[in-house]
């Protein structure tokens, strides 16, 4: 993933990923970031994605994704096998989280991370220069799209999530340098309707 984004950002194509999994967001991000391009993040979901391996207790790894965009473990003996490099909190915009377990809430009330209503989020809420917009689809009311992996009760509408995703992904310079619908069973055929929706929203 962190080769191919590489590769398309070199060649001038701003690229749009379509995963199954949000822990693609590290090869995303590893890839802008091989390509010269140092994101900030805009993260839909609602989830926190804000665990550590010692506070799952469910062992999922999805649940790490975005926190492990904020902290790259150091090695005495090897760099990191990507070559990724920490995002600082205060660079990323979380938005549409309704759904936190009770470290997420913990970790979250103490970081710079700032946490958005999908509804509410406007352009000045939006970090400055290059970012990568992640919109795990489960932001979604779950009750509206089925094939999600892990929905939540709640939520916006389809419409509502492409409109603002787009508008967030806006249009102003110096704007979105990468995009991922992610979080959605790929074989599920109403789902990857809408991922292609987003997708195209998000372009």
């Amino acid at each position: 993933m962190a080769d191919a984004v590489a590769e398309a950002v070199a060649s001038g194509v701003r690229p749009v990923v379509l995963s199954g999994d949000c822990n693609t967001s590290a090869g995303v991000m590893a890839g802008l970031q091989r390509a010269g391009v140092d994101p900030a993040i805009v993260w839909f979901d609602a989830h926190g994605d804000v665990q550590t391996l010692e506070t799952t207790t469910s062992g999922y790894l999805g649940g790490l994704a975005l926190r492990l965009l904020t902290w790259v473990p150091a090695r005495a003996d090897r760099p990191p096998r990507l070559g990724l490099r920490p995002v600082p909190e205060e660079r990323i915009v979380l938005a549409g989280p309704r759904n936190l377990d009770p470290p997420e809430v913990t970790y979250l009330a103490g970081a710079a991370i700032r946490r958005r209503e999908v509804a509410a989020l406007t352009a000045a809420d939006l970090p400055a220069g290059p970012f990568y917009v992640h919109m795990d689809m489960d932001v979604i009311d779950g009750a509206g799209l089925p094939g999600l992996r892990f929905p939540a009760p709640g939520g916006t509408g389809r419409r509502p999530a492409r409109r603002h995703a787009a508008h967030a992904a806006g249009h102003r310079p110096g704007g979105r340098a990468s995009a991922c619908p992610a979080a959605w069973y790929p074989g599920h055929a109403a789902a990857r309707h809408v991922a292609a929706e987003l997708a195209a929203a998000l372009d």
